[in-house]
């Protein structure tokens, strides 16, 4: 069985031993760097499956390091996880908003940290025919096994997580599905993000697919109109 491949990209010596300790005892393969550049040389040798990213750093910060990455199609399906110390939420939206999946604060908690990354790796809440690629109309197409949007003839790479959104949204066309359901679906039931999380996603799906795909039912939650 391969192992999950996670990269740690943080400038505090301390913080990557004591992440990279806890995970490779758990079982996963870890590589770190100590700042952004050398972070971005380390995802080009060995592709992995998820990054923690430090947001604070020199030079280079966790942003425009997600940014870069974000720009490269190849690493759409690298789930991306910030750590910070900071709380502010303008912060954690901008983080949602330039591709990051989930926001893990300073100071670390082991258990909490294994938790949260083997749900931010787990595909779940899609039984098979939901799995099966869903063509909505003559013009968008969406292709499961590629993680992959077709809209209009144009490839769009999504980001991991609102490439989930979508998929669960079409998948039954019409329904409304509650924040709830959401949540639990497409970011599990361990991690913790808030009402404006999905408020995010949603907002950048719409700027890239189109505005009248995806409807607000207030109070509720979200539905997929074909």
């Amino acid at each position: 069985m391969n192992m999950k491949k996670v990269l740690i990209i943080d400038d505090e010596e301390d913080i990557r031993e004591l992440i990279q300790y806890n995970l490779e005892k758990e079982g996963f393969e870890v590589s770190t760097a100590e700042n952004g550049k050398l972070g971005l040389e380390k995802l080009k040798e060995s592709k992995p499956d998820l990054i923690l990213l430090d947001v604070m750093m020199p030079e280079m910060d966790g942003m425009e390091v997600c940014e870069i990455i974000r720009k490269n199609s190849s690493y759409n399906d690298v789930v991306i996880c910030f750590l910070t110390a900071r709380n502010e939420d303008y912060s954690q939206i901008a983080g949602l908003d330039i591709g990051g999946d989930d926001y893990i604060s300073k100071p670390v908690k082991p258990k909490v940290l294994v938790s949260r990354i083997n749900a931010l790796l787990r595909r779940g809440g899609m039984t098979a025919s939901e799995e099966e690629n869903n063509e909505i109309n003559e013009d968008l197409i969406i292709d499961r096994e590629q993680y992959l949007v077709i809209l209009k003839g144009k490839k769009l790479h999504l980001p991991k997580k609102e490439f989930e959104l979508l998929s669960l949204l079409a998948s039954k066309p019409q329904k409304v599905f509650g924040r709830e359901i959401i949540l639990d679906t497409v970011w599990g039931n361990e991690i913790v993000v808030g009402d404006r999380t999905i408020d995010v996603h949603v907002r950048k799906l719409r700027e890239k697919i189109g505005s009248d795909y995806i409807q607000t039912v207030k109070g509720v939650g979200y539905k997929f109109i074909a």
